[in-house]
């Protein structure tokens, strides 16, 4: 028999997937966190937009790329690449609107990139006489960068001159954080000190005492009124404000290092180290809450967290990117972590893609005295 111009007519509906079972109209599958981004070459930065669900990464390469991040399977995009810069990019980041890309590199220069298109609107060549391992955007006009040998640059974007060019550590700054006023800029350095400088005076105002290996990162935390900073010995310090001569507290984790520090909460971190684990750290009292999530062996080099604080990102050297679920972390209290004590010797996982390490649950932790005694004194002032 032949076939009638509806039967043509449904056959060809049928192969564009017109009024086929419901198994092909299916809604694509929506993930709990963005799936991995895999790269070819290890990731040393990233930084996620402060609007919009995008992410930089820049790898050992050189090179820099954006790219559109969704909890829908198959939906992570690259928007577009960058190879401008000649040897590792060390550090990204997005100015306050989202506007421009900042990178700094191995190659002692500093890009400014249009986020939109990818352009290089600005290029900062020979900015320092070593490679730059730091970078930290101030406001919409100053930013500061810092290099291998030790020396810290803050720079006016309208002229494209550093107004403050100081060396006052004697090893690489492997990064700068920012008081909420913009007035006190803190850097940590390999010599094992933390530094301390006016941005509205243009001057250094003094360095730490010595600590045990080198300080790796810093981060401001319990608003403003605590400096915490990470070490290779795994050790975190605590400084007071007003008080950076000398730590007020210190406690280490059974980790190989503290190599990034997240702020969370005014409380509550992230840290990551080279033995491949993210935990969780509430500081005053002191605590590790458990594991975000994991590199298997491989040492992590950045972390970072989303714009509505919902995924933390993680690189690491498996040329990976993974997404962690973190938006319950804000709501946790320690009080909670106290009653919920684990007894079988794991480190409590705190997302659903996250391992236990074999860690005890509080073991993470070892308490100075020191320490004990001012979680009574912090508490009053909560």
């Amino acid at each position: 028999m032949a076939a009638t111009d509806g039967d043509v007519a449904a056959e060809n509906l049928k192969e564009i997937g017109v009024g086929e079972s419901n198994e092909m109209s299916e809604e694509p599958k929506t993930r709990e966190t963005p799936e991995d981004i895999t790269f070819e070459a290890i990731v040393n930065t990233l930084a996620f937009h402060p609007k919009k669900e995008i992410l930089a990464a820049g790898d050992i390469d050189g090179d820099i790329y954006i790219y559109a991040y969704s909890c829908i399977e198959g939906e992570n995009r690259e928007l577009w690449s960058s190879g401008h810069h000649l040897k590792s990019c060390r550090k990204v980041a997005f100015s306050h609107d989202g506007e421009k890309l900042f990178s700094v590199s191995k190659d002692k220069a500093v890009h400014i990139m249009d986020v939109e298109g990818g352009k290089l609107d600005m290029r900062i060549s020979k900015a320092h006489s070593f490679p730059i391992n730091a970078l930290l955007i101030v406001d919409e006009n100053i930013i500061a960068t810092g290099d291998d040998g030790g020396t810290l640059k803050v720079w006016d974007l309208r002229s494209g001159l550093a107004f403050m060019d100081l060396k006052h550590h004697e090893d690489y700054i492997s990064d700068i954080a920012v008081d909420q006023a913009k007035r006190t800029l803190l850097t940590a350095s390999g010599d094992g000190t933390m530094g301390v400088f006016n941005i509205k005076r243009r001057r250094f105002e003094l360095l730490s005492e010595f600590q045990s290996g080198d300080l790796t990162s810093v981060a401001i935390m319990k608003r403003g009124r605590k400096i915490v900073c990470g070490s290779s010995e795994g050790t975190i310090y605590v400084f007071n404000w007003n008080g950076f001569g000398a730590t007020s507290d210190r406690f280490a984790l059974q980790a190989e290092s503290v190599d990034c520090i997240v702020p969370i909460t005014d409380s509550l971190m992230c840290v990551a180290s080279m033995d491949g684990v993210i935990r969780a750290v509430n500081l005053l009292p002191s605590r590790v809450v458990g594991s975000v999530g994991q590199h298997l062996g491989e040492p992590i080099e950045a972390i970072a967290c989303s714009h509505n604080c919902h995924f933390l990102a993680s690189c690491a050297h498996d040329q990976l990117i993974k997404f962690w679920d973190i938006s319950e972390l804000p709501n946790m209290m320690v009080s909670d972590y106290r009653r919920r004590k684990k007894k079988n010797g794991k480190l409590k996982s705190l997302s659903k893609k996250a391992f236990g390490s074999g860690e005890n649950f509080f073991s993470g932790l070892e308490d100075d005295t020191e320490e004990v005694k001012r979680e009574e004194e912090d508490a009053g002032d909560e």
